[in-house]
């Protein structure tokens, strides 16, 4: 598939993830073979602000490319100044409009999937991001609509199209539902059979196989995949595997599991700093160490442990 100019041979992607797609844990995704990933979503009044805080989240280095920066924000003005500023300091290969995220504390501000309440300020802000970066493509991740009532697909496929979107991404719940009941993936095709665009699929790919069904059952030009990366960054190289019609690898040893989980915590304490990067690697432990006979004791030990000396000598204790 293609993003504007962006040859994409295995269109599988990282999708974004509030908290937790920084720097540290896309680079263990992409090592594994992510086509394309996505920063966190960023306030578009914080990049006008100039936040160091949200310039940090900008911040990203050319082994991730392709890369897609993600932002967010209730107004054409703020997002266009915003989009704007993100090319011209990071130069990111993609720009991406969250209209998916059902967090009450941005969908109250109008920003996130509120916007599909009002698809004309939907089509303010989208053409305002368009225009103010014509040299970069801009994509839209999106929910389904805001309840069962008000579901928007495939209404607003043809809608971006003509405001210049080069692709769409759908989370097939709604923003009512936020991560609850199952998504429904037949939206994704009516999506699909709604535009030219190409069509990323979301939600509930449970498993690399899950890859492979959403396209077939969808007719989808790529997927993206969230939760189930979350400790498991082999997944990417795992469903590659399938998508290439290869064996696909063993899965991880205990081993394994821990040396990976290692390298993502000195990463985040390199990116973050020590006492950011030890408090915000607490879930990652959860997410990692899982899955194996004892690791409840040791999760348990991790995620509470004072500082990085004694959750470094957990994992060491390991085995």
């Amino acid at each position: 598939m293609k993003i504007g100019n962006i040859n994409i041979d295995i269109p599988i992607f990282l999708a974004p993830m509030a908290g937790v797609t920084d720097y540290p844990f896309r680079v263990l995704c992409k090592e594994q073979g992510a086509s394309v990933v996505y920063s966190e979503f960023v306030s578009a009044h914080g990049i006008i602000r100039e936040n160091a805080k949200t310039w940090h989240m900008i911040e990203f280095t050319d082994f991730e490319r392709p890369i897609g920066i993600q932002i967010f924000g209730d107004s054409p003005e703020v997002m266009s100044r915003a989009a704007r500023m993100v090319v011209d300091k990071f130069s990111p290969d993609i720009l991406d409009i969250n209209y998916g995220c059902p967090v009450p504390k941005v969908t109250k501000r109008g920003a996130g999937s509120a916007a599909l309440r009002d698809l004309c300020l939907m089509d303010d802000i989208t053409a305002a991001v368009v225009e103010s970066v014509p040299e970069v493509p801009v994509t839209v991740k999106m929910r389904a609509g805001w309840d069962a009532n008000s579901i928007v697909v495939p209404e607003v496929g043809p809608r971006l199209e003509k405001l210049g979107i080069k692709a769409m991404a759908l989370h097939p719940r709604t923003t009512k539902q936020s991560y609850t009941g199952e998504a429904d993936w037949s939206l994704i095709k009516a999506l699909k059979e709604s535009t030219s665009l190409p069509v990323i699929g979301n939600g509930d790919v449970k498993s690399p196989d899950g890859v492979l069904r959403m396209m077939e059952e969808t007719g989808c030009d790529g997927v993206m995949v969230g939760r189930s990366a979350l400790g498991n960054p082999w997944f990417f190289r795992d469903a590659i595997a399938l998508f290439k019609g290869e064996t696909v690898p063993p899965e991880p040893s205990i081993v394994d599991r821990v040396s990976h989980c290692r390298r993502h915590f000195d990463h985040m304490v390199d990116w973050h700093g020590e006492r950011i990067g030890t408090n915000l690697m607490r879930k990652h432990f959860g997410w990692y160490i899982r899955g194996f006979n004892g690791a409840s004791p040791y999760r348990k030990a991790l995620v509470s442990a004072p500082d990085r000396e004694a959750m470094v000598a957990i994992l060491d204790s390991i085995s």
